[in-house]
């Protein structure tokens, strides 16, 4: 208990969705991710793992925003394929339905209507600013397209994502930190407009493996879009892969396995994510490797991920076998997830003064 203790501590930083005593009431968690490609060691190791803990002392929401995955084109069987697999995947590494809230984002229609009410209490100022669309936007300028409404709205998506529930902390990386804030920027306009309605949330940062970068391009966050597929580690890549990808990695042209994120990202970038597969700090992972070159610890790092993902890549095979299985899961999530958002909605229906006669 008391490791449990320590750890928590640890893992909360700034922000403190800590453990409700008998007499408090449970924080309210939320988090989306994106069914738009298989996840990364960088989604685990980042934000997923942590959110197998936080299930276990909060009120959780985990969803699969396939909204917002459709910000670019989506193939559209391969988009139901992937909502399957990511749903099976974020149960195989311990979401649990009887713990948390895990549902489809679409099949829960308060998001979409409430998204809308709440274009209408934004400012195209404040939407033009995000860090993420100028990024994207851009990218996509470049590459000869045109930038869809979604990419410019979807901010709005998240805020109504989030609102809906009430939601106390928001769990996030750094470059998502902006995209809670302008949530509390609506829902705050929203509640002096029309009277306190949404609570306002914080993000909550976690800690070791936040920033898992590529493997071929160490200045930038995994991420599992990239056009380099040595650049990411899939969760469900053979461990043959996961090794070859490892020894192809950009490092430097020193041998010393030394942390310095500085001067040495490549390899530092290498001992974050050994250190997240094998629980072992920096200093620990110098001296295990002190007088032994690259190669040795590329191999080692490759291995020791593969192994961490072996309970893994077998409970999502097994769920994978059953299709019956996850839709009932879908259908149970959604289900309670539509509850809580209709009272949120209707709340906001009769503010703005949208009707909604008794049948």
């Amino acid at each position: 208990m008391e490791k449990m203790k320590h750890k928590g501590k640890h893992m909360l930083e700034a922000s403190q969705p800590a453990a409700a005593t008998a007499a408090e009431k449970k924080k309210i968690i939320y988090s989306a991710i994106q069914p738009s490609g298989m996840f990364t060691i960088g989604n685990y190791f980042g934000a997923m793992k942590n959110w197998v803990t936080l299930q276990d002392q909060n009120d959780c929401l985990f969803a699969l925003a396939d909204l917002h995955a459709m910000t670019v084109f989506q193939v559209p069987a391969d988009l139901r394929r992937r909502t399957y697999e990511c749903l099976a995947l974020l149960m195989a590494i311990g979401i649990d339905p009887a713990k948390s809230i895990l549902y489809v984002q679409s099949q829960v229609s308060a998001h979409s209507e409430l998204a809308w009410i709440l274009n209408c209490n934004s400012y195209m100022g404040e939407l033009s600013r995000m860090t993420q669309y100028k990024a994207k936007s851009q990218k996509q300028q470049r590459q000869g397209s045109n930038i869809r409404v979604g990419l410019f709205d979807y901010p709005v998506l998240m805020a109504a994502d989030i609102l809906l529930y009430q939601t106390d902390f928001v769990p996030v990386g750094s470059d998502q930190k902006q995209h809670v804030e302008l949530a509390r920027d609506i829902g705050g306009r929203f509640n002096q407009t029309y009277s306190p309605t949404f609570k306002l949330p914080e993000p909550w940062f976690g800690t070791a493996g936040a920033r898992v970068m590529s493997l071929q391009d160490p200045a930038s966050k995994m991420s599992k879009s990239d056009d380099n597929p040595n650049g990411f580690i899939s969760m469900i890549d053979d461990p043959k892969t996961i090794v070859k990808k490892f020894k192809r990695a950009v490092t430097d042209s020193e041998t010393e396995v030394r942390y310095d994120r500085e001067n040495k990202p490549g390899i530092s970038n290498l001992m974050e994510i050994y250190g997240c597969a094998t629980d072992q700090d920096m200093a620990a992972i110098e001296r295990e490797f002190a007088g032994r070159g690259y190669g040795d610890f590329k191999t080692a790092v490759g291995e020791a991920v593969a192994e961490a993902l072996r309970p893994i890549q077998a409970a999502f095979g097994r769920l994978m076998g059953d299709k019956g299985y996850l839709e009932s899961l879908m259908v149970a999530g959604a289900d309670q997830a539509g509850r809580i958002a209709g009272r949120t909605l209707s709340k906001v229906r009769r503010k703005v003064g949208l009707v909604t006669p008794k049948r």
